[in-house]
């Protein structure tokens, strides 16, 4: 942009123009602004003083510095001139357009985001993350930022666009916006919150954010004026923008514009008309002296003379619909065209010829009375009022007034078609006399204004009536004639001519404007609509000239020629005269400029010379111009100028003026520029094919050295260039000058080079998709650049084949881009871990991997970009993809080369890697999880290489796992304590486990070796075990062997699943295999827990004191996982035969119930221990007796305990025990309820039978006394422990019970009672017992 402080510096002199010889040949030379800007005010000084400081004798080399110095001073002055003529036309341009107006329909264009305010949204957006904000959000809204954040606001691409001027704060809410979509499309629904409403939250928020503390009113308010300054400016704001542009100071504006009289409508139509007039004769000087220019035909040498008439023409024609009375700035209202609009061609006089009917005109009239003087004879209380009429008008009366005080100040409007038209005013007093009809006139006068009349109030004589005695009689009042728009001149002036006025006389005259191109000098009488006489000046010439003898009458003279033709006019002042010139020099529209004679005239009257009045102030300000060195640049022919030059220069500096505005504007002009070089092109014939290729040039210039261009734009001017150069005529010319041909070709072939250099660097051309529709506009305009001509489309295969090539190079551009940013990012990781000795010295495999893992992560994020931003391109607004429909495979094409580039290096890193190590699984599942739900790269080229790459590694580690957890479960088995463990994870130290969400989980590894092979498989740390095994085992009662083996069976299908293998075949043979291997690892784990079950019950105690260990539990447990890992890891798809599932579920279920046998057949033997201790009391053996007597014996003398009851109780202590353990430990319920049901009904029977043995005897007390004990808790206990009834009461249970209340009844009579015991229920026998 063009600093106006600058060129306010610029040289204080203003020389005078050079010739346009002296101009000529630097039309086509280009000055830059920068040079331009260099104020010659500044250099001058130092030149001064450098020469100053030089000895006498100079050396040679300081002679050719100051000879530099003045060459370049030189070339700064001839450019200050050359953009002074420039403005001159500019402003002209901007004061009286009649060809173009500002648009109204183009984009408003966004404010553009600098550098500064990229850093301070980073800052907020960083504030907001670090908490350092009051805004409230949830997880999802703050990941977003983040992404959002790192992604975007932290690319260097977004900060390059940046200081390229091609990114605004729409931009920004758009890339957001975008990016938030597909996260609130993938939140879970929420009744009664549409996803609409979070995304317009999420908005909201976004732009809180980005505000910051600004006050958004503050905002609106700016942004409301910058975009209403970008809609429409006002002249003034033209006229200042262009000086900024051009490097005008503010008093040279101010000097062109006075002097120029820009605020003077009428001599802008009239300068516009000696243009127009110019141009034609400049079109006969071209057509006579044969000097055209070099075009492709020759017959295109009179078409070129025909357009050139043609186009001035239109012009006139333009200029003719202009109205006379323009309403206001811009408001171009067109008029009917009228009988008058063939004065286009000059030739045609008769049918130009105006009657007096067409000069009629149309005054407005104010008079205001305002007071009497003079008036003595009435009364004072008499009443008296004034009348007021216009000739011919109607009549209007004053209030009322005592003669005392006749005042009144009462205003009367009119209208007439009298140029000077008679008033009349009279006044009246109220008749006193009964008989009266009328009132009684006092006087009158009668006045004839003029548009040039006083406007203020004065005093008239009145003459009096003879009823008046007053003879002084005056009236004060003001008469206010209004002048019409189509009159430019009128007053007063003495005329002779040959065919009218041809009598030497004084008349009033005015000068009427019929039309644009149609003026007519009028003579008028009083009481008169229509002129007496008229001159129509067509072709008239006036000019000054001096006292005509025998003349008598008037001073000033001058006079309007035509061939055959002279009329003499004389005012009576030499500023009439002037004013009455310059009126009629702007209606003629002739190329001469009458100047005023410097010697005042003298005429021959009796009172000799006079002094005259000044000259009018337009003459001052010429003057002023003139002292200033600017006459040259207001005076100069504008016919006379390469105008195809200067708009090269004007347009180009604008140009530079947009792009450094605060608007994003991709090259696009203002509506007020754009209004401006319209109306400058219409006006001085500047052809559009040059305009439009000067504008290519400049913008491809600008796109070259790395500023943002709308391809939309490039369009627009090249199909323009286009049509033009194949005869289409865009703009109604058919001339093509070989010029214009050749510079077509070179900026078609340079828009070709930078189109495919953009194609190639689109994602940092196009960064994120913005400007938005750019990159789909490159490949449109690139296609139309292709074309041969304007009408045969280029074939869709050689687009594709030109765009597939820059495809291809980008590909190999973006990857060699991502691959310096990755090795950036790891010598920035090795420099922090403050080991620069070592950088770059020593890369492990593992460190390889590494930074092939991280490449793959930025190799994904740049297809995901490509995908977001850009794959859709050609389609259109409407979802339209004719256009373009190859570009999508383009795309996957790109993606392809792209992936092909990185699986050298992934190739080259997976070499190196040691076949004993499992560590490049993730690497496989990162891209596998991207490539598969690509629709367009899922079983693509690089994706079948990735699984011909992986699919041995995942068999051979299958293969591996399999024997080592065979192998684990021999030895561990072997080993096993069966001690109850508490799970995996409840036994880890307090520390951080990864997180759960983790989209890469890690590959399950073997705390054994494997018998027999030399892969030594790494130990998993016990604080490393995988986020997923706290989920799987709850249990805390398992084996060590089996929690291990149901934890690698489940952690190896986790990551078999995980891998998401995209061929389905190679999928389910991977499937089938872990279940299959899931089903015989728990067969064998199963048989190996029912061995040791039934080895450890068989080598422990017979007796009470036998005690179910948690090692038995241990084994229940293991059984109950075994069950539920089964349903997990051995069962097959829905559809399929669960084989593997049915035959392990059958298997434990035959375990389970051999145990449950086991355990109850322990519990039966302990119960037989006990019966078999109580037996030697049977009725009739030698013991029994010897028993009872010796008891019966000691209990007179001592208290002797009562027999058996510690064997009862030793009894029910070892049954509640065994229930208690056992329902804690056990986590299976319905093995529990089983176990508790056959173990009953076991000892129930054992019980019955003991006692139908000995149905023919009767129990001994302490037998029975016992059994009464046994079996009331057995039946309670069992019953608290949730046997069901139908269980409990038994028929044996009946049998028992009903052969113990006999024989409790008989012991009762024959010993004398059961000391409490007895088989009713009650509680003090538990009291008593306990």
């Amino acid at each position: 942009m063009l600093d106006p402080s600058s060129s306010e510096e610029e040289s204080d002199g203003i020389v005078e123009e050079e010739s346009k010889e002296a101009m000529a040949p630097q039309a086509g030379s280009r000055i830059s602004p920068s040079r331009t800007s260099e104020s010659s005010g500044g250099l001058a000084p130092s030149s001064s003083s450098r020469s100053s400081a030089r000895p006498t004798s100079p050396s040679p080399s300081a002679a050719s510095e100051e000879k530099e110095d003045l060459e370049k001073m030189q070339r700064e002055e001839e450019d200050r001139k050359k953009k002074l003529q420039l403005y001159v036309f500019v402003m002209r341009c901007v004061a009286y357009p009649f060809n173009a107006k500002q648009p109204t329909d183009m984009a408003r264009r966004q404010q553009k985001i600098t550098k500064q305010q990229l850093q301070q949204t980073k800052d907020r957006f960083q504030a907001f993350l670090n908490g350092d904000t009051q805004i409230v959000a949830d997880e999802a809204f703050i990941n977003a930022v983040q992404s959002f954040n790192e992604v975007f606001l932290k690319s260097d691409r977004v900060a390059k666009m940046v200081q390229s001027g091609g990114f605004s704060a729409n931009d920004f809410r758009e890339v957001f916006k975008r990016h938030i979509e597909k996260r609130v499309r993938s939140l879970p629904e929420i009744d009664g919150l549409s996803k609409e409403t979070v995304l317009s939250s999420w908005m909201a928020k976004f732009d809180t954010i980005y505000r910051g503390d600004e006050d958004p009113r503050k905002a609106q308010q700016r942004m409301t004026a910058s975009a209403a300054s970008e809609l429409i400016l006002s002249k003034d704001q033209l006229y200042e923008m262009f000086q900024n542009i051009l490097g005008i100071k503010k008093f040279e504006h101010q000097l062109l514009y006075q002097a120029c009289q820009l605020d003077n409508l009428d001599e802008q139509a009239a300068q516009i008309r000696r243009e127009l007039d110019g141009r034609l004769q400049m079109a006969d000087q071209i057509a006579r002296g044969g000097k055209f220019p070099k075009f492709v035909s020759k017959e295109m040498e009179a078409m070129f003379i025909e357009e050139l008439k043609s186009s001035v023409n239109q012009l006139m024609a333009n200029l003719e619909s202009m109205p006379v009375s323009k309403g206001g700035e811009f408001k171009l209202q067109k008029l009917k065209r009228g009988h008058n609009t063939s004065i286009i061609d000059m030739g045609q006089e008769d049918e130009n010829t105006l009657s007096k009917s067409d000069v009629v005109l149309s005054f407005t009239l104010e008079v205001v009375i305002m007071e009497v003087v003079g008036l003595k004879s009435l009364a004072p209380n008499r009443i008296v009022y004034c009348t007021m009429e216009v000739e011919g008008g109607e009549k209007l009366q004053t209030d009322q007034a005592e003669a005392s005080k006749p005042t009144w100040g009462t205003q009367g409007d009119f209208t007439t078609t009298h140029p000077l038209p008679g008033v009349k005013v009279k006044l009246f007093t109220e008749s006193t006399g009964v008989l009266a009809l009328e009132d009684k006139e006092l006087g009158r006068v009668v006045l004839h204004p003029t548009p040039n009349s006083p406007k203020q109030s004065e005093l008239h004589k009145m003459t009096v009536t003879k009823a008046c005695p007053d003879h002084d009689l005056r009236i004060k009042l003001a008469i206010r004639m209004d002048k019409p728009q189509n009159m430019k001149h009128c007053g007063y002036l003495w005329a002779f001519g040959k065919n009218v006025w041809k009598r030497w006389k004084k008349r009033f005259f005015v000068l009427v404007q019929v039309s644009q191109y149609t003026f007519a000098m009028c003579s008028y009488r009083e009481k008169k609509s229509e002129p007496q006489e008229l001159l129509q000046l067509d072709g008239y010439t006036v000019d000054y000239s001096d006292p005509q003898p025998g003349l008598d009458g008037g001073r000033a003279f001058f006079n309007a020629v035509k061939e055959g033709d002279t009329v003499i006019f004389a005012s009576d002042d030499e500023q009439d005269r002037i004013l009455w010139v310059q009126a009629m020099y702007r209606a003629t529209g002739q190329s001469h400029k009458p100047v005023p004679p410097t010697q005042v005239q003298k005429l021959n009257s009796k009172g000799g010379a006079s002094a005259q009045m000044d000259a009018p102030i337009s003459q001052f300000y010429a003057d002023r111009a003139q002292k200033h060195g600017m006459d040259e640049f207001i005076s100069a022919n504008p016919c006379s100028f390469d105008h195809a030059s200067l708009f090269e220069m004007v347009q180009r500096l604008t140009l530079d003026h947009r792009l450094n505005d605060t608007f994003c504007c991709l090259g696009w002009f203002s509506p007020g520029q754009v209004f401006v070089l319209d109306e400058y092109c219409a006006r001085n014939g500047v052809r559009g094919c040059h305009r439009h290729l000067c504008y290519l040039r400049d913008l491809l210039e600008r796109a070259e050295s790395g500023a943002i261009i709308d391809p939309t734009l490039l369009h627009y001017s090249f199909a323009f260039c286009a049509s033009h150069v194949h005869g289409n005529r865009p703009d109604g010319l058919s001339t093509v000058k070989v010029d214009e041909k050749e510079r077509f070709e070179d900026i078609k072939e340079r828009l070709r080079v930078i189109l495919e250099n953009q194609i190639v660097n689109f994602r940092y051309c196009f960064p994120f998709g913005r400007p938005e529709g750019a990159l789909k506009a490159t490949l449109s305009l690139l296609e139309r650049v292709l074309m041969k001509d304007i009408a045969t489309p280029v074939p869709p295969e050689e687009v594709k084949g030109v765009i597939r090539k820059c495809l291809e190079q980008a590909a190999q551009l973006n990857y060699e881009r991502i691959k310096e940013y990755a090795t950036i990012e790891v010598e920035k990781g090795q420099k922090d871990q403050k080991d620069p000795e070592n950088v770059g010295r020593l890369v492990t495999p593992a460190k390889k991997l590494e930074e092939t893992i991280r490449l793959a992560e930025l190799v994904i994020e740049v297809l995901q970009q490509n995908q977001e931003h850009h794959a859709e391109a050609a389609v259109t607004s409407s979802g339209d993809q004719s256009a373009f429909a190859w570009w999508t495979d383009l795309m996957v094409e790109h993606a392809e080369n792209f992936l092909a580039l990185y699986a050298i290096d992934m190739d080259a890193a997976l070499e190196i890697q040691s076949p004993e190590s499992w560590d490049s699984f993730p690497l496989f599942q990162l891209l596998n999880d991207f490539l598969r739900t690509d629709y367009h790269l899922c079983n693509g080229k690089f994706h079948k290489h990735l699984q011909d790459l992986y699919a041995p590694l995942v068999v051979r580690y299958v293969d591996l796992m399999e024997s080592s957890i065979a192998q684990s479960i021999h030895k561990g088995f072997e080993r096993e304590s069966w001690e109850p463990v508490k799970s995996l994870t409840s036994n880890l130290p307090n520390v951080n486990l990864p997180n759960v969400n983790l989209q890469i989980p890690k590959v399950p590894n073997l705390p054994v070796p494997v018998a027999g092979l030399s892969v030594n498989l790494p130990q998993m740390p016990s604080f490393s075990t995988p986020s997923w095994m706290a989920a799987i085992y709850d249990s805390d009662n398992g084996s060590g062997t089996s929690e291990d083996l149901f934890w690698k069976l489940e952690a190896l299908q986790t990551f078999i699943r995980d891998l998401h293998w995209p061929e389905e075949e190679f999928a389910k043979h991977l499937e089938s295999r872990i279940q299959l291997m899931s089903s015989n690892m728990i067969e064998n784990c199963v048989k190996r827990t029912r061995m040791a079950f039934e080895s450890k019950l068989t080598k422990s105690s017979k007796s009470t004191d036998f005690r179910i260990s948690p090692t038995l539990c241990t084994m229940f447990n293991v059984m109950v996982d075994a069950k539920d890992q089964s349903a997990k890891l051995c069962a097959m798809e829905m559809g399929q035969e669960k084989q593997y599932h049915t035959q392990i579920d059958e298997l434990i279920e035959e375990s389970v119930k051999d145990m449950i046998q086991f355990l109850v057949a322990k519990f039966v033997v302990i119960l037989e221990s006990v019966l078999a201790k109580i037996s030697r009391y049977d009725e009739g053996t030698l013991f029994s007796s010897f028993l009872s007597f010796t008891v019966k014996a000691a209990s007179k003398y001592v208290d002797v305990p009562k027999p058996g009851m510690d064997v009862a109780d030793g009894y029910v202590t070892f049954v509640r025990h065994s229930q208690d353990i056992l329902r804690d430990k056990v986590n299976e319920e319905v093995y529990i309820e089983r176990l508790f049901d056959q173990w009953y009904t076991a000892t129930m029977n054992l019980l019955g039978t003991w006692l139908t043995e000995r149905m023919e005897q009767q129990l001994h007390v302490y037998q029975l006394k016992i059994l009464i004990r046994i079996t009331k808790k057995k039946y309670r206990d069992f019953r608290l422990q949730g046997v069901l009834d139908s269980t409990l009461n038994s028929k044996m249970y009946d049998t028992v019970r009903n052969r113990l209340t006999i024989e409790e009844a008989t012991a009762s009579v024959r010993e004398g009672g059961m000391q409490g015991i007895s088989m009713k229920d009650s509680d003090e026998e538990d009291e008593d017992d306990d």
